[in-house]
């Protein structure tokens, strides 16, 4: 059967089953939560994203072989049964997203001024990607409070803003210990997929 060796791991195997997820991002971060997910036998995710497959995706996307087509489109056909939403994010069609319905969101977009507006509308459901971006040492992951965060440079952007908001709220984010390292874009699958499958993890560890 196909998820006989989840079931073997997981007592509560039918409560994951029945969980009902959104993945916000399904790039290099989230395109890998999605895969986790779904591979451990969550039926009901939703995804959102806007973007076309670039072949620079190529260095770290599940689906970037299919090069010019919507992700959404292509994940839907990898993943059978998702539910997809062709949507890019922002702080005002964010307001109108009903996440009451999700029992977990993940945020895996990029857009600063969106992360922020996600994490206040989604909180408490919310566990969030920090950078996973110019670095290579994937044992340097860590999950933690937003407020515990360290040396990520993207993580302090978003706690100073979330003070900043007099935003108070206590979620876990997925980031990395180790300094970026100083380059132009640069990625590597070991670690941006990792950071997708920490967030993975800490779904089936709450839940589960």
């Amino acid at each position: 059967m196909r998820f006989d060796r989840c079931k073997k791991l997981l007592s509560k195997f039918d409560k994951l089953q029945k969980l009902n997820i959104l993945i916000c991002g399904v790039g290099g971060v989230g395109g890998y939560a999605l895969d986790c997910l779904y591979r451990s036998g969550v039926k009901n995710i939703t995804i959102i994203d806007y973007d076309i497959f670039d072949i620079t995706n190529q260095n770290r996307q599940i689906g970037s072989e299919f090069v010019g087509e919507k992700k959404t489109d292509v994940l839907a056909r990898i993943y059978k049964g998702i539910k997809t939403i062709d949507l890019k994010l922002n702080c005002e069609n964010i307001k109108e997203i009903d996440f009451k319905k999700y029992d977990i969101v993940i945020d895996a977009i990029d857009d600063f001024n969106a992360k922020i507006c996600l994490i206040k509308k989604a909180y408490p459901k919310i566990i969030s990607s920090m950078g996973a971006a110019k670095r290579v040492d994937l044992t340097k992951i860590r999950i933690d409070s937003i407020w515990k965060t360290n040396t990520d440079p993207f993580a302090k952007k978003i706690r100073d803003r979330l003070k900043k908001d007099n935003f108070k709220g206590d979620f876990k984010v997925v980031y990395s210990i180790e300094k970026p390292i100083n380059c132009d874009m640069g990625s590597f699958v070991g670690v941006t997929g990792a950071f997708g499958f920490a967030l993975c993890s800490e779904v089936v560890k709450d839940f589960v």
